[in-house]
C-alpha cells in the first residue's frame, strides 16, 4: 500500500514537472513566433489579431519537435525537487531504489509518449494546417498549390491572369509522364488543353513530346515536341508538396501510396513517419538520461547549471538526429537506420548510466 502511495506521488510529481516545463517552453515559442509573424503581417498589412492567433496555431507543432528535451529537462526538476526537500533519502530508505524511480518514470513518459502520438500529433497537425492556409490566403504564394491523390500530381498556376492546372500521372525527378496541362482565363473559362506523353521539367521551359494541343473550338493539332513555359521546374515542384508536419498519422499513410503510384521518392514521408513512431522511445531515452546525468552531478544543487548542461544536452541529441536524418534523405543511411540508429545509441549510453546510477 505505501508503495503504492509513493508511485502515485512520483506519477503526480513528474507530471506536474513536465506540464510546468511544456507552459514555459510554450510561452517561449509564441513569443519568437510573434516576432517572426510581425515581420509576415507588415509584408502583408494583416490585423495584429492575426499575429497572436498565427503565433498559437504555429506553437502546438514546434513544441512536438522539442518535447524529447522538454522531458529531459522536467526528469531534472523531479530530481532536484526530490533532493532539495531529502525525499530522495526517504524513497531510498522506505526499499524505493533510484532503478524503481527509473522504472516509475519509464511508465509515465511512455504513457505520456502514446497520448502525444495518438492525440496530440493530430491536433498539431490540424493546427499547423490551418496555419499554413491562413497564410497561403494572405501571401497569395503558390506554396501550397500542389498536390498528390489517387490518381497522379496536380499543380495549380497562374501566369498572366491566366491559370493553368496541370495534371501528370507519373512524377520522377524531373520527368513528368501522362501529361495534361489545361489553361482557362480568370473566370475559368476553357482556352487551351495541351496532352502529352512526357515533360522534361529540368527548366522552367518545359519540353513537351508527343503533344496533342487542342483549343477552346475542340480543334487539335499534333507536334512532336512543344515548349510550354512554367514558373516552375522539377526541384520546385518537390519543395510544394504539403508540408508533413500539417498531416496526420493516417494522411501521411495515404500521402506516401500515393507518392508510389506516381513513381514519387516518398523517403521523406517514411523518415517522417518513422521519426513519429520512434518518440515514446525517445522519450523514453531522455526521461532515462536526465536522470543518470543529474545523478551524477556534482553542482545538482544549482538549477541554472542543471537547466544550461540539460540544453546542452539536447542540442547534442538534436543534431546527432538531425544529421542522421539528413543522411537518411540523401540516401547514404537506409531510412529505419537514420531514424533509429541515434536511438541506439541513446540506448546504450543510457544502460552503461543505469548499471551505475544505484551507487549513490
Amino acid at each position: 500500500m505505501k508503495l503504492k502511495k509513493y508511485q502515485n506521488y512520483l506519477y503526480l510529481l513528474f507530471l506536474k514537472n513536465f506540464i510546468t516545463i511544456s507552459f514555459i517552453f510554450f510561452c517561449i515559442v509564441i513569443i519568437i513566433n510573434i516576432f517572426e509573424e510581425i515581420r509576415f503581417a507588415e509584408k502583408h498589412n494583416t490585423d495584429v489579431y492575426y499575429i497572436i492567433y498565427l503565433s498559437i496555431l504555429n506553437a502546438p507543432s514546434l513544441i512536438f519537435e522539442i518535447f524529447p528535451f522538454i522531458f529531459l529537462i522536467s526528469v531534472k526538476f523531479f530530481y532536484l525537487f526530490l533532493k532539495e526537500k531529502n525525499e530522495l533519502e526517504i524513497l531510498n530508505s522506505n526499499g524505493i531504489s533510484n532503478i524503481k524511480i527509473i522504472f516509475n518514470l519509464l511508465l509515465i513518459s511512455i504513457f505520456l509518449g502514446l497520448f502525444i502520438i495518438i492525440f496530440y500529433y493530430s491536433f498539431s497537425s490540424s493546427l499547423k494546417s490551418k496555419y499554413l492556409d491562413i497564410k497561403n490566403r494572405f501571401s497569395n504564394s503558390n506554396e501550397y498549390l500542389a498536390v498528390v491523390t489517387d490518381n497522379g500530381l496536380w499543380i495549380k498556376e497562374e501566369i498572366n491572369e491566366n491559370i493553368f492546372i496541370i495534371h501528370a500521372e507519373k512524377f520522377h525527378k524531373n520527368k513528368l509522364s501522362s501529361v495534361s496541362i489545361t489553361e482557362v482565363d480568370k473566370y475559368y473559362s476553357r482556352k487551351n488543353t495541351i496532352n502529352a506523353r512526357y515533360a522534361n521539367i529540368s527548366t522552367k521551359n518545359w519540353l513537351l513530346d508527343d503533344v496533342d494541343l487542342i483549343d477552346h473550338k475542340g480543334s487539335s493539332k499534333n507536334f512532336k515536341t512543344f515548349i510550354h513555359n512554367s514558373s516552375f521546374n522539377g526541384e520546385i515542384i518537390s519543395n510544394l508538396f504539403s508540408n508533413l508536419n500539417s498531416m496526420n498519422i493516417f494522411e501521411l499513410h495515404k500521402l506516401s501510396n500515393n507518392y508510389n503510384k506516381i513513381g514519387y521518392s516518398d523517403t521523406d514521408v517514411k523518415i517522417h513517419l518513422n521519426k513519429v513512431y520512434s518518440m515514446p522511445i525517445f522519450y523514453m531515452l531522455m526521461t532515462i538520461l536526465g536522470f543518470v546525468i543529474i545523478n551524477k552531478l556534482k553542482y545538482y544543487k544549482s538549477k541554472f547549471f542543471v537547466t544550461i548542461f540539460g540544453i546542452f544536452v539536447s542540442v547534442v541529441v538534436y543534431y546527432l538526429n538531425y544529421f542522421s536524418g539528413v543522411l537518411g534523405t540523401n540516401g547514404v543511411l537506409p531510412i529505419y537506420l537514420s531514424v533509429w540508429s541515434p536511438l541506439l545509441i541513446l540506448f546504450l549510453i543510457c544502460n552503461i548510466g543505469i548499471l551505475r546510477v544505484n551507487e549513490n
